[in-house]
């Protein structure tokens, strides 16, 4: 993997951010710089020239955050058109993200990692992959910015326990919604629902 770093600061003293390749072609870490003492810690989550300047996409037109319980499960998530930049800004969360797009040499491959507010990273998923999460803290907020407008026509997804992705959830009873249960495996779904 390659790791690409954002040189020096920012003009306000600000660190540098790292981006980070993961073995998904397209999806990035990004790790914001963190300043901290005794009473916390700061950092930012989002500021356009830096993004720009480490050429990541920065087209992004609407905020979302989600406030979730100790094991519940959102996912596996598909906006068809819709890029996301995501972290929590609370909690410690297990995030998996599967590769949709159908001419992609990773089809079907997932990226899993752990995720805590207190060790503040970002995940870039670009359009043609499905994310999703649980919370394995008290409770989580997660923050997404999103390069597209939400649009229920481009709305689908994946059945978190689909057999054929192995996924490794760490909590095996999640509290996950009806809709979310419902959600087809991907051998199921047709080509047309992807990029």
């Amino acid at each position: 993997m390659r790791v690409s770093k954002l040189a020096g600061g920012n003009a306000d003293g600000m660190s540098a951010i790292d981006i980070q390749e993961t073995v998904l072609p397209g999806l990035l870490l990004i790790r914001p710089g963190k300043f901290g003492d005794e009473r916390g810690y700061c950092y930012e989550s989002w500021r356009l020239k830096d993004y720009r300047d480490a050429g990541m996409p920065v087209d992004f037109l609407q905020d979302n955050c989600s406030y979730s319980k100790q094991d519940v499960l959102r996912g596996l998530h598909i906006q068809k058109s819709q890029g996301q930049l995501l972290w929590p800004s609370y909690g410690h969360i297990f995030q998996v993200t599967v590769d949709v797009r159908q001419q992609s040499p990773t089809f079907g491959k997932c990226f899993t990692i752990e995720l805590r507010h207190t060790e503040p990273t970002q995940i870039y998923m670009p359009p043609g992959f499905a994310g999703g999460f649980q919370v394995l803290s008290e409770f989580a907020c997660m923050n997404y910015k999103c390069s597209q407008y939400y649009s229920p026509s481009e709305e689908g997804g994946i059945l978190w326990s689909d057999p054929d992705l192995a996924i490794k959830w760490p909590v095996k009873t999640p509290i996950i919604s009806e809709r979310d249960q419902a959600f087809p495996c991907l051998k199921n779904i047709k080509a047309s629902a992807f990029l």
